[in-house]
């Protein structure tokens, strides 16, 4: 499926289509996302501004574009009402004080990714199994498209008796919906038909354009850019170029209860985005069989968000649907996120009134050609072929992400998958008995000896039934941790207590330090002197081909 996307390379014609059409996918996304934080659209496209720049230039992943993402803008929803309420309580009572707490909770946030990524956290992300990062994939296609069928409604401002406000939705019905249907369906088919004809022509951008045409000039009546962000209480794309936020420091109090406050969510957001930023950038790395820095990426979506917090705008992350619509479109690189950046604070500042009147249903058009290509429709033919326990971890971090949150469903698929292995790999420990001519028992240990085996392992062992000297070989087992040293250290002392006498052969190195500080009858029982190619070969993988060639010259 994505073998025209692997093929491509660089190109600047490329690279600037895809970053217009990605800004134009951008820009009713953020607006959406800021409703639901309860912000103004222009703080959250500034933020998208700020980021998506910043990261473009200084990331670790050319292609990969950032922005005010959902996944991160749903965590500071609650901070920024109950800041709103710790502002009325001051002795000065000051308005819109949550506003002020969500600039420093972001702040906060990208000093957490920084520092991640000076302390080259972003090579964990190396950890995540192929099934969490396929469930990932389907989960998130599937919470887009969600969200791009909640678009086929209206909001209708509603007043309690309390003066609560609140906007409800209102399903579209008879011509209305069919005529937005009817637009959702012709920018589809432009975006499959046009690449069978051209691929000289970016196929998004151009469905955009035709359908916004067909709307101006044809008079027809349906949401827009411009109509669905006053439908949502907001005043229309107008704005200013960023500038520093000296309302923040006059207004944010500077001191322990202020931190604590922010602390919670801005580690929680923190940790949300690095997560679909690397996840994201695995994607891009996947598709275009090129590799990523982690280590960098979190860094500049760490200064990203502090920039952007002290200019005023909201928090932000790795967007994997803009960034799938610009490889799709060519992207490929730093030049796509730069121009997509700066398309999107030209149309904030210079055309607000043109990209106003671009309907919603192209968009949606748009956004839904991108979940057919994101959805892995692989993994359904895939699924009765892997181990049951990978296509478990493939469906409940499907699941999890569409019910509750990208971080949780990924925390949850690498435990899974890591209780899956330490469990497989439990009942692989194996032992080995045999004799040798002076009556010393050998037991020869193969499989990995960690917290998960070593039930296991005591269970080879006859303490009571074994001749009197006993050779416990290690060549072929790995001590892995704490437990295991310890396993091995109540083994000794079982034999011991019975009066029997115990040799250690072949135990790795720092399992012999650890002994050896452990109890200084270890340094009469750990065999040093071997002579045998094989241990050599598995203290140092490196020798692998020397090593090897001796083992095999000898057993000949």
């Amino acid at each position: 499926m994505f073998k025209s996307i692997k093929e491509r390379t660089w190109s600047f014609r490329d690279d600037t289509f895809a970053g217009i059409t990605v800004s134009l996918a951008m820009i009713p996304e953020v607006v959406a996302f800021a409703f639901v934080a309860q912000i103004d659209p222009l703080v959250a496209l500034s933020g998208a501004f700020i980021i998506g720049l910043i990261t473009a230039i200084f990331g670790g992943r050319p292609g990969l574009i950032s922005g005010a993402a959902g996944a991160v803008a749903v965590i500071f929803v609650a901070m920024i009402a109950q800041g709103h309420e710790k502002g009325m309580l001051m002795d000065t009572p000051i308005d819109n004080m949550g506003y002020y707490y969500l600039l420093g909770a972001v702040i906060l946030m990208g000093c957490f990714q920084i520092g991640a990524g000076l302390l080259k956290l972003g090579k964990f992300v190396r950890l995540i199994p192929h099934p969490v990062m396929m469930g990932f994939v389907n989960g998130l296609a599937i919470v887009i498209f969600i969200a791009q069928v909640k678009m086929f409604s209206h909001k209708e401002l509603s007043v309690s008796e309390e003066g609560v406000k609140s906007y409800l939705n209102i399903p579209m019905q008879g011509s209305e919906l069919y005529l937005m249907l009817g637009l959702v369906g012709l920018t589809m088919a432009i975006i499959w038909l046009l690449p069978k004809l051209t691929k000289k022509i970016p196929a998004a951008l151009t469905a955009i354009l035709v359908t916004t045409a067909i709307v101006i000039f044809g008079g027809l009546d349906v949401t827009t850019v411009g109509s669905y962000i006053i439908e949502g209480g907001g005043e229309g794309l107008k704005g200013e170029f960023p500038t520093p936020n000296k309302e923040l420091w006059q207004n944010l109090p500077i001191n322990l209860d202020t931190f604590m406050f922010i602390l919670p969510y801005a580690f929680l957001a923190a940790s949300v985005g690095l997560i679909e930023s690397l996840m994201t950038m695995n994607l891009v790395d996947e598709l275009t069989e090129t590799r990523g820095n982690g280590n960098r990426e979190c860094v500049a979506q760490g200064a990203g968000n502090v920039v952007s917090g002290l200019f005023g705008g909201t928090g932000g992350c790795g967007m994997i649907g803009q960034t799938v619509i610009n490889i799709n479109a060519g992207g490929r690189g730093r030049l796509s996120g730069i121009v997509m950046a700066v398309t999107l604070l030209s149309f904030i500042l210079f055309t607000d009134k043109y990209i106003e009147q671009v309907p919603i249903a192209a968009l949606i058009g748009v956004m839904f050609m991108m979940v057919i290509e994101t959805f892995a429709w692989s993994s359904f033919r895939i699924l009765k072929k892997i181990p049951m326990s990978d296509a478990f971890v493939l469906i409940i971090v499907s699941v999890v992400t569409v019910l509750f949150d990208l971080a949780i469903a990924v925390f949850v698929g690498v435990i899974i998958s890591a209780l899956v292995f330490a469990w497989e790999n439990a009942k692989k420990i194996r032992a080995r008995k045999r004799m040798k001519e002076d009556g010393t028992k050998i037991y020869e240990i193969w499989g990995p000896l960690f917290f998960g085996s070593i039930t296991a392992f005591n269970e080879k062992f006859d303490v009571k039934g074994d001749p009197e000297k006993v050779e416990i070989d290690f060549v072929e087992s790995r001590v892995s941790d704490h437990s295991a040293f310890e396993a091995i250290l109540n083994l000794v002392k079982k034999y011991e207590a019975v009066g029997k006498t115990v040799h250690l052969k072949h135990l790795s190195q720092d399992c012999k330090d650890l002994l050896y500080k452990a109890d200084a009858k270890f340094n009469e029982i750990i065999v040093e002197d071997v002579d045998d190619p094989r241990y050599h070969l598995a203290e140092d993988p490196e020798r692998f081909t020397k090593g090897l060639a001796e083992y095999n010259v000898l057993d000949k």
